[in-house]
């Protein structure tokens, strides 16, 4: 277990393996007139389905040499030779065989899994192949514990419903099952439940926990903390949403990078993206989002962050927005997140605009206060404080210096959806305004201030004259 760091050994009794391979016979299938190509390394415990499940139905299994498997055009050739209908793989396996131009054809079987299924993936693989499963389990409860076929235009891509002997629950931190449609920690109970980290006492007693919901006639058993989110649907599917250890607290917001992820990669520009925090500061913490977009299209940040705004709130939008080739990836096919380019400050990460250029006294200040905050030199008057990657935090301060600088009060909502020229049309208005009521006013007084914006105008004006 762990595609990372030092892999960590679990002991798996041969009841569980048993029990897999006997769901898998059913779902997703094997017949004994299938054959299967092998293309995992045996350091990855999906092999185990690779390996055995043909022998247990009589099918054919079909051995890759280590290039064969990482080769895209000659892993191609390998299943063309010997006519292979099925194949387990990681998504990176998948889209090498795809970039080598294999077509497949209506009796193939394709089970994918190891790392979250993109939907541009799904969408590439389903007219290649009779049929698209998406697989989900962690190895300790013996390979896979949920399966579900991806069918065209179902929308969001599912982890479906467990295998056989197999529940699975969503709990909240207190370990109580969470409302259908609300994220919790998927924890899986049943017979593919392993025995444990070899020689890690310790970690075994944190993540292997007593089942609180077997009844009376399995005495002793237990369940496995997978740490990753996930969440029932109201179909009873489920819906995996990254990692729990993904899941960041931003300005007293509990967010889930997986969800972001979920719903921009719905986007037709969006070939893959990752969500990640970053920070400048402890207290300047921001969403930055790394988008590989579709041959031919580009980053867009304005169009994906109103993509967003459709389905979620405005602090679960990125703020940094991120151009890159290719997502890296493990030996193991997962998305290697330690080895994104790296973001000096969130400034440096965004991509100047065209925009007409600050002219008015108004403007210039707003533009002397944003880079101060933002860090950002390119500001035009069509950008927008959000977009430039302020947050909420940002938008008091900037209301707090404007009114220290300017003597203008204005609501933080202006930051959230005007423009800095129309901002600072709303400061010219101010202006106007005190102008107005200096000349039509008698002189300011202790008994003519009034509580206010009129009478904060009459007192700071007051005191200029002074």
């Amino acid at each position: 277990s762990g595609s990372t760091g030092k892999p960590k050994g679990v002991c798996v009794p041969q009841r569980a393996v048993i029990n897999f391979l006997e769901s898998m016979r059913t779902t997703p299938g094997l017949a004994a007139s299938s054959r299967l190509a092998a293309v995992t390394t045996l350091s990855f415990d999906i092999a185990v389905l690779e390996l055995l499940l043909p022998l247990v139905v009589g099918a054919d299994l079909v051995l890759a040499g280590r290039d064969e498997a990482s080769d895209g055009v000659a892993l191609r050739a390998l299943l063309e030779r010997h006519k292979v209908d099925t194949m387990q793989a990681t998504p990176s396996t998948w889209r090498l065989l795809l970039e080598s131009g294999w077509r497949g054809g209506p009796q193939w079987t394709a089970l994918c899994g190891g790392e979250a299924l993109p939907v541009d993936l799904a969408e590439a693989l389903l007219p290649r192949v009779g049929a698209l499963w998406n697989m989900y389990g962690p190895t300790e409860t013996t390979v896979w514990s949920t399966c579900a076929q991806i069918k065209p235009g179902q929308g969001d891509i599912v982890i479906g419903r467990p295998i056989a002997n197999t529940r699975v629950h969503v709990l909240d931190e207190a370990g109580a099952p969470v409302p259908i449609g609300v994220a919790g920690e998927l924890v899986i109970a049943g017979a593919g439940v392993t025995l444990g980290y070899h020689k890690r006492d310790q970690l075994t007693a944190e993540k292997f926990i007593a089942d609180a919901f077997a009844d009376a006639t399995t005495p002793g058993a237990r369940m496995y903390r997978t740490g990753d989110l996930g969440r029932w649907r109201s179909d009873g599917q489920l819906q995996h949403l990254g990692r729990l250890d993904q899941q960041i607290k931003l300005r007293g917001y509990r967010i889930e990078t997986g969800e972001i992820e979920s719903v921009l990669a719905r986007h037709p520009d969006v070939a893959q993206v990752v969500v990640v925090a970053t920070a400048r500061s402890s207290e300047d913490a921001t969403l930055a989002a790394y988008v590989v977009p579709r041959a031919g299209a580009g980053v867009d940040s304005a169009a994906l962050r109103a993509h967003l705004r459709g389905e979620l709130p405005d602090y679960m939008l990125p703020t940094a927005w991120i151009e890159i080739a290719q997502v890296p990836m493990t030996p193991n096919g997962k998305v290697d997140r330690k080895a994104l380019p790296p973001i000096a400050s969130v400034a440096a990460a965004i991509k100047p605009r065209l925009s007409q250029d600050p002219s008015t006294p108004s403007e210039r200040l707003l533009v002397e206060v944003w880079r101060e905050l933002l860090g950002v030199q390119a500001i035009g008057v069509e950008d927008n404080f959000l977009d430039l990657g302020g947050h909420s935090l940002l938008i008091m301060r900037a209301v707090a210096m404007l009114h220290a600088r300017g003597g203008v009060d204005l609501s933080p909502r202006s930051f959230v959806f005007q423009t800095l020229g129309q901002i600072a049309a709303e400061c010219d208005a101010q202006s106007g305004q005190a102008a107005s009521a200096d000349a039509l006013s008698p002189p300011a007084t202790e008994t003519m201030a009034s509580p206010g914006l009129f009478g904060r105008l009459l007192s700071r004006l007051g005191k200029r004259r002074a």
